[in-house]
C-alpha cells in the first residue's frame, strides 16, 4: 500500500507539477518588493533606484520599497541579495561599484557574475574633470602642459581610492602619460571644499551632484569622460573631443536578483523597467539628476557587467592598487 502511495505521489508530481510551479511564477508578485541599495540617501544611486521603483510599483501593482545598505564596495548590499530567496522579491541596485570590487577586493562573500541574475540597465551617468571657477585652466590641454611642464606638482582630487572617481583619475594619468598626485579625501563635500579652496588643481567627480555648483559657477567643467556630449552642457567636450585618445568612462547603475531567480520573474521586471524608463517624464526627471535614462536586456546587463569587471581590473593593475 505504502508503495502504491508513493508512486502515486510521484506519478501526481510528473503531471501537475510544472502546472503548479508555472502557477505560482504567474502570481508574482506576491507582496511588497525589497529593493537593496548599497549606498546611502540621497545619491545617485538612491535617487535613481527611487524614481525608477515608483513607476515599477505602479505596474507591478505591489510596493516597492527601498533598503539602503552602504558599505565599501556595495558588499554589504550585495551579499544580502545573493543569499536572499530567488523569489524576486529581493533585488539589487547594481552599479559599476560591483565591477570594480571584482578586482580591488581578494575575497568577496559572492561571485558578482554567477550569483546575480541580471535583469535591465536602468541609467547611465557621467563624470567629469572639474577646476574651480576662477581657476587659470581653461581646457583639458592646458591642465596637460601645466602637468608636464612641473612634473608630479598638479595635483587631482577624488573620494576614496578605489572609486570610480579615482580609477578614472588613475586612467587619464595613464590614458595622457602625465607625472599628477591624486589625492583621496572622504567624500563629495570634502574634495569640492579642497577645490575651491586652491589646495587641488582639479578633480575628477560625478557630474549629477556637481550640477547646482556649476550653475552658481563655483566650478568649471573641463570635459565630461563618456562617449557624448551632457545634454544641459552642450559646450562641454567630451574627454576624446578634447585630445585624451582611448579614454571613456561611463558609470552606470542597473536592476539584478538574486541566481537561480525564475525566467519569467525576470522577464515580467525587465518589462516593467523598460516601460518606465521609456516614460518621457521618466527621463526628464532622471536627467534633471545628470542621468541618462537606458533599460535593455538581462544578456546586455551580463555583457556589459564582464565588460566592466575586465576594464576596471586592468586599471586597477595599471595603477598598483593593492587589493584589500
Amino acid at each position: 500500500m505504502k508503495l502504491l502511495d508513493t508512486r502515486r505521489a510521484i506519478l501526481a508530481s510528473l503531471l501537475f507539477g510544472p502546472a503548479l510551479a508555472a502557477r505560482a511564477q504567474g502570481s508574482w508578485p506576491e507582496r511588497s518588493i525589497t529593493l537593496v541599495v548599497p549606498f546611502g540617501p540621497g545619491g545617485i544611486a538612491d535617487l535613481t533606484a527611487r524614481t525608477v521603483a515608483q513607476a515599477m510599483s505602479a505596474a507591478l501593482k505591489v510596493p516597492i520599497v527601498i533598503d539602503n545598505k552602504p558599505s565599501a564596495g556595495s558588499i554589504v548590499g550585495s551579499a544580502a541579495v545573493a543569499q536572499a530567496a530567488p523569489d524576486g522579491h529581493t533585488l539589487l541596485l547594481m552599479s559599476n561599484a560591483n565591477a570594480v570590487s571584482a578586482s580591488l577586493f581578494r575575497k568577496l562573500p559572492f561571485d558578482v557574475q554567477k550569483d546575480f541574475a541580471p535583469v535591465s540597465l536602468l541609467g547611465v551617468f557621467d563624470l567629469a574633470l572639474f577646476v574651480a571657477a576662477e581657476s587659470k585652466l581653461k581646457s583639458v590641454r592646458e591642465l596637460l602642459d601645466q602637468a608636464k611642464s612641473r612634473p608630479g606638482k598638479l595635483t587631482i582630487g577624488t573620494i576614496a581610492v578605489g572609486s570610480t572617481q579615482n580609477l578614472s583619475a588613475e586612467l587619464f594619468k595613464a590614458r595622457t602619460g602625465i607625472d599628477a598626485l591624486i589625492v583621496p579625501y572622504k567624500g563629495t563635500p570634502a574634495v569640492l571644499t579642497a577645490l575651491r579652496a586652491g589646495e587641488i588643481d582639479a578633480a575628477f567627480e560625478i557630474l549629477g551632484p556637481m550640477l547646482p555648483q556649476l550653475q552658481a559657477k563655483a566650478v568649471r567643467a573641463l570635459a565630461v569622460t563618456s562617449d557624448r556630449r551632457f545634454a544641459a552642457l552642450p559646450e562641454v567636450p567630451t574627454m576624446r573631443e578634447a585630445g585624451v585618445a582611448d579614454y571613456e568612462v561611463a558609470s552606470w547603475n542597473a536592476l539584478a536578483a538574486p541566481a537561480r531567480t525564475p525566467a519569467a520573474v525576470i522577464e515580467r521586471l525587465n518589462t516593467a523597467a523598460n516601460e518606465a524608463l521609456k516614460n518621457p517624464a521618466m527621463q526628464e526627471r532622471l536627467l534633471a539628476l545628470g542621468v541618462r535614462a537606458q533599460g535593455g536586456t538581462p544578456q546586455q546587463l551580463q555583457e556589459l557587467l564582464a565588460s566592466e569587471v575586465r576594464h576596471w581590473g586592468e586599471v586597477i593593475r595599471a595603477a598598483k592598487i593593492e587589493p584589500e
